[in-house]
């Protein structure tokens, strides 16, 4: 039996969930491939590291027990994306909105290493896209994302397999899921500071939420869906970007006295040559399918000149539909061996 050896860079909720989903899916990838996957590495921020040959359920166990690894290697992440024994990278480290760094960094190590990479980090989408994956072209490594934007839902994939031939000539959607919640919230008639304390228990809202309010997140989600759909070759500051922190309860009643609700739109179409890019607050119909997005679900609309307007809906995802959204990436490496 063949082994694919990963490394995990991130083990947080989103990577505990992945590692989850490897052991019980284990003997049906055994099973359909002929393949054992084996963790050779885990990299964390703060709990330790470990290399050699990891036993996921006892990582998983001693995190759950004592927070960190019990008997940690004395190594740095870089080290591993230098110096590691894998196949494949799986980069989930904490998102930089501003710069995509370290994980740019990673991806590139990995892939000048000839090693496949899978990333649920949206940063190195959305400011390098272009440089890694014309670097996985060169080297003959597989480069997936798939988990960058919405989660599991499979919109790269889908406009890649079942979009042949189609242009892309538009991309709008609800993106960040925060603003969704604290919008609608706020439109149930409650205070701001309740919203965010309760959005915080619930653990879908940061400590520091502002790179949410302000539209920095949904600017990087937009961006990395026009670099790959689009080939638009922007990076998030090129977004016009408003976020929703002006944005009042009596702003709300008032459009819906108008029959209309508030949402944070998210838009990239090709104008003079060129892609260009939006966040902002739009008032939108009642009866409009994007006034039906609520909660923490996302939309996705892609336009393209073959199949016109295509809609992707996501219910209320969690932890699980990102795990799965690795997993699949995982066995699109399996496929393509």
């Amino acid at each position: 039996m063949k082994e694919l050896k990963l490394a995990l860079l991130g083990f947080g909720n989103a990577g505990r969930a992945f590692a989850r989903l490897l052991l019980e899916k284990q003997e049906e990838i055994e099973a359909r491939w002929n393949t054992r996957i084996v963790v050779t590495a885990i990299a964390t921020g703060s709990r330790g590291n470990l290399t050699g040959q990891i036993q996921l359920q006892d990582a998983l166990n001693q995190l759950e027990q004592n927070g960190k690894f019990t008997d940690p290697t004395p190594c740095s992440t870089m080290d591993i994306v230098i110096n590691g024994d894998y196949d494949v990278l799986v980069e989930m480290t904490p998102l930089n909105i501003h710069t995509g760094q370290p994980a740019i960094d990673h991806i590139r190590g990995a892939l000048l290493r000839r090693k496949h990479v899978i990333t649920a980090n949206k940063g190195p989408i959305a400011w390098a896209y272009d440089q890694l994956q014309d670097l996985a072209r060169q080297q003959g490594c597989g480069f997936y994302y798939e988990t960058t934007v919405m989660d599991g839902t499979p919109v790269f994939n889908l406009t890649e397999h079942t979009l042949k031939l189609a242009k892309v000539t538009e991309v709008s959607g609800i993106l960040n899921t925060t603003t969704n919640y604290i919008l609608e919230e706020l439109a149930a008639g409650k205070a701001y500071d309740d919203i965010i304390a309760a959005g915080r228990k619930l653990g879908f809202i940061e400590a520091d939420a502002a790179m949410d309010i302000e539209g920095y997140d949904a600017a990087a989600k937009i961006t990395a869906l026009l670099n790959v759909l689009m080939q638009a070759h922007i990076t998030p500051d090129q977004v016009d970007r408003t976020g929703i922190e002006h944005i009042t309860e009596a702003d709300i009643q008032d459009a819906a006295a108008r029959g209309k609700v508030i949402k944070l739109l998210c838009r990239g179409w090709r104008e003079d040559g060129r892609v260009h890019a939006s966040v902002r607050p739009v008032e939108v119909d009642r009866g409009d399918l994007l006034a039906a997005v609520d909660s923490t679900s996302s939309l996705v609309s892609i336009t393209t000149d073959l199949m016109g307007k295509l809609s992707i809906l996501e219910h209320d995802p969690l932890i699980e539909q990102t795990a799965y959204g690795v997993f699949g990436d995982l066995l699109r490496v399996l496929e393509e061996q």
